[in-house]
């Protein structure tokens, strides 16, 4: 079952389950993902769906940074919610080993030799990590390995 059947479905099971808050966001990811499948045109395929709930999933977690500073206790438990909810869709994240794996394969097929390699590096094994690792999480390893 692909990721939009399975919102489909869950929608459906929050609706009567009357639970308002995830149907909430799971009608919120639904939206997102359509207005994106407007700006492309075409149905989205599974890994541009993985995409748009990525970036929802980011912004909230950018919020929540935001509503801790500011000590808004209420919005900072919804928050936590909202991303454990969005989490669900998610393909697993790679651990900090099996991308420091990935990292070293990088850097080894790529002869970086030093911090000026970051970006090539990063360049190159982003797109193949796209949904499964923050690129914050690969910048520090990378961050790490060339101290």
């Amino acid at each position: 079952m692909g990721l939009s059947e399975q919102l489909m479905e869950d929608l459906k099971t929050a609706m009567k389950a009357k639970d308002k808050f995830r149907l909430t966001v799971i009608r919120f990811l639904r939206s997102e993902i359509k207005n994106a499948e407007i700006a492309k045109k075409p149905p989205l395929e599974e890994e541009e769906i993985v995409e748009v709930l990525y970036r929802e999933l980011k912004r909230r977690k950018e919020a929540l940074v935001d509503f801790e500073k500011a000590d808004r206790p209420s919005l900072v438990g919804e928050l936590k919610e909202e991303i454990t909810i969005i989490s669900g869709y998610l393909p697993p994240q790679l651990t900090k080993d099996e991308l420091r794996e990935i990292i070293q394969e990088a850097i080894t097929g790529l002869r970086a030799s030093s911090k000026k390699d970051i970006g090539k590096v990063m360049g190159s094994i982003m797109p193949k990590l796209k949904g499964k690792a923050e690129g914050s999480l690969v910048k520090e390893i990378l961050e790490e390995l060339y101290k």
